[in-house]
Order: C-alpha cells, then structure tokens, then sequence
C-alpha cells in the first residue's frame, strides 16, 4: 500500500508490515507521522530496515508516539536511560525474551508499544514473532468470549514457575541488571479481555508468561484455562515472522500483539537496543 509519502508492505495475513522511504534519524513531518501511526493502527507491528540510529534519535522517534517508559530489570543507557541493550553473547544458552508474551503486564499500566532496533545479529537464527490477539480474541466461540468478558487476570513478574526472574535474566552475563529483588513484588490486574483505546476492538490480553491465574481462581483452577488460552493466541494463522539485519526496527503494538524472540543461535551474538513507549491502564 503506497501513502502520501511511504511504501507500507504487509509481510503476512494475520498481522505486520514494513515501511520503506523514510529516514528514522531525520525529524518526522507531521504527515509522515501520521502515516506511520496509522500503519502501526493498521497491521499491529511495523517494521522498517536500514536504518541508522543514535539512541538519542530513537527516543525521539519513540517520543513522537508517546512519553517513554522505563523497563525495572536492565540497566539503562547512561546517554540514554530509557532504554537499554539486549545483549546475548556467544556463550549464553538462554536469551531475552524468549517465550510467547506481551511486554511488562505485571505493571499497572504496560506499555503502549516497544521499540526494538538491530545493531548486532547473527548470520541466521535469532528472528523475533509476532502474534494478532485481536484474531484470537475474534476466533473464540460465543460461549467463550462470554465466559471471559467478566474475569480479570493477575499478572506477575515473579516468573516463580520458570525459576524466578534473576535466575532468568542472569542468564544473559553480558547484561546490567536491576532491582531483581523487587519482580516477587510488582503484580497488577488486568481484564482478559481488553478493549484498544484507539481502534476499539477487543483482544486477549493473557499470556503464558506474566498471567498466572484467574483472580477469585487459585492456580490450579486457572491453569487449564491459561493454557488453552495460551495455545490459541499463538496458532501459526495469527501470527508472522521477522528475520532482523543490522539497522532494522521494529515497533509493536503491545495492546494486542504478543511476540517470542527466537532463540535459534547459540555460539553467537546478537545486541539490540530496547525502548518502551507508556501506555494506558488496560479496560
């Protein structure tokens, strides 16, 4: 789809585009803004390729969307503090992120959206996927849907069933790492249902990692349901897939998409840099 000023691509059916003729590091007028915003709106998540960031000059495209949040766990940048590098080096096992989720909905209001730009990748491996919660919201049966239009999910950056969050992050050595202490602590409500604030479609906003039951439900009674819940967001019909080079960005709607970093390359590097843009409290 070409607008005024861009090439807007689609990538898949189910959600994702990439954008070309436009430069990131230069001040956006305010139609080419717009039109990126509308993209975003349109397909979920956007992507765009080389391009030539400072961190100074993806805050200020981050800022055109939105004042920028600050991730708890990861030291930030000192030129640049809300945001912070990914990095897995050659030899971490485990990566970052990696596990089907929608960013930090253990806070009472989660992100509107993250960016995630490339400096580092290897030659194959370490693609990310995205996932359409719209459609699985849309997929459900009557009887569903109105079984999950009243519940309220609790989330929690514990991540107590995966081995806790320190034992987790830590896992990446070459990364600084914060108030691990404090992940036990921060939980926050949310609906299972969720309505955007901008386009007004409803989506599942549960994930495997952060939602760890049903409020009113123990866990036990919630797991069944969780999983199910889980398994369907991410049915291959629902999502895409995005192979990264050094100078491409990616920017996601973290109101109805969820994403998994591959963890695909073991015995190599990849570094990112990672800012969040603040967002509403979910309803």
């Amino acid at each position: 789809m070409a607008t005024q000023t861009l090439d807007v691509e689609p990538i898949a059916g189910a959600l994702g585009a990439e954008i070309s003729g436009v430069d990131l590091s230069r001040e956006l007028s305010n139609q080419t803004y717009d039109e990126i915003h509308q993209a975003f709106l349109d397909h979920l998540v956007i992507f765009f390729r080389d391009q030539t960031l400072t961190p100074q000059q993806q805050l200020a495209f981050g800022r055109r969307f939105g004042p920028p949040a600050v991730y708890p766990f990861v030291e930030g940048l000192p030129e640049a503090p809300e945001i912070f590098e990914i990095l897995k080096v050659e030899t971490d096992e485990r990566n970052f992120g990696g596990a089907w989720h929608s960013d930090t909905s253990y806070q009472q209001r989660p992100p509107l959206g993250t960016m995630l730009y490339a400096h580092e990748v290897p030659t194959a491996g370490g693609d990310t996927m995205f996932a359409n919660t719209y459609l699985a919201y849309e997929t459900l049966s009557d009887g569903l849907k109105a079984t999950l239009d009243g519940l309220t999910a609790i989330n929690s950056a514990a991540l107590a069933d995966k081995g806790g969050r320190a034992n987790l992050l830590k896992a990446n050595t070459a990364m600084s790492h914060t108030q691990l202490d404090q992940a036990d602590n921060l939980e926050a409500e949310h609906p299972v249902i969720r309505t955007h604030p901008e386009t007004g479609r409803k989506s599942l906003y549960v994930n495997g990692i952060h939602t760890t039951r049903f409020k009113d439900w123990t866990v036990e009674e919630s797991k069944p349901l969780l999983g199910y819940l889980s398994q369907h967001v991410t049915r291959p019909e629902f999502t895409c897939r995005f192979r990264w080079e050094p100078g491409s960005l990616a920017f996601w709607d973290n109101r109805c998409t969820q994403h998994f970093a591959v963890n695909d390359y073991t015995g190599a590097r990849r570094r990112m840099h990672r800012l969040t843009i603040e967002g509403e409290r979910p309803n």
